[in-house]
């Protein structure tokens, strides 16, 4: 899980990372208990995509209404729609405990969300168009640098295989 994280905009990540490095030593699992009971506003048991946000908002950092969507698909283990105490501890902690095969479909489902509709690899256009979803305005100029440091095989385009390597690193 950790590496489908950073699909997610600097700030959830930056949020999430400082989140997870301070949560070590013996008051781990009470201090997760302690931030998910935070962001738990109606308290049952469940963080929903919009309290996620809201909880982002009030730790001063802008999470889009497609950000936090995201982060509860990609943690969202039993298929509900909503965070629970295990699938939070998951997002934080990373996905070590996952298996190679869970690891590769949340993968897939993350580079799913980067290509256009009829393609089979992430291209500059799509990926612009994706990070102004998640608001984050880059030309196509910065796409294409983007892909380029990835790109293996210097066709100008992330396919699936160079996109999972880079999710990877």
């Amino acid at each position: 899980m950790k590496n489908t994280q950073r699909q997610l905009s600097s700030s959830f990540m930056k949020l999430c990372e400082r989140l997870s490095s301070d949560i070590n030593g013996e008051n781990k699992n009470k201090d997760l208990a302690a931030v998910f009971a935070y962001m738990d506003a109606n308290r049952d048991g469940r963080i929903s995509a919009e309290e996620l946000k809201k909880s982002f908002k009030t730790l001063g950092e802008q999470l889009s209404d497609e950000e936090a969507e995201t982060a509860v698909k990609l943690s969202d283990i039993d298929g509900d729609g909503m965070l629970d105490f295990e699938e939070f501890a998951q997002l934080l902690k990373g996905g070590d405990e996952f298996t190679e095969e869970e690891k590769k479909s949340k993968i897939m489902e993350a580079f799913r969300m980067y290509i256009a509709e009829g393609e089979d690899c992430i291209t500059p256009r799509s990926l612009k168009m994706m990070l102004m979803k998640l608001g984050e305005s880059r030309t196509t100029d910065d796409c294409v640098v983007m892909i380029k440091a990835f790109d293996l095989n210097a066709d100008g385009v992330l396919s699936f295989d160079e996109f999972a390597l880079m999710m990877m690193r």
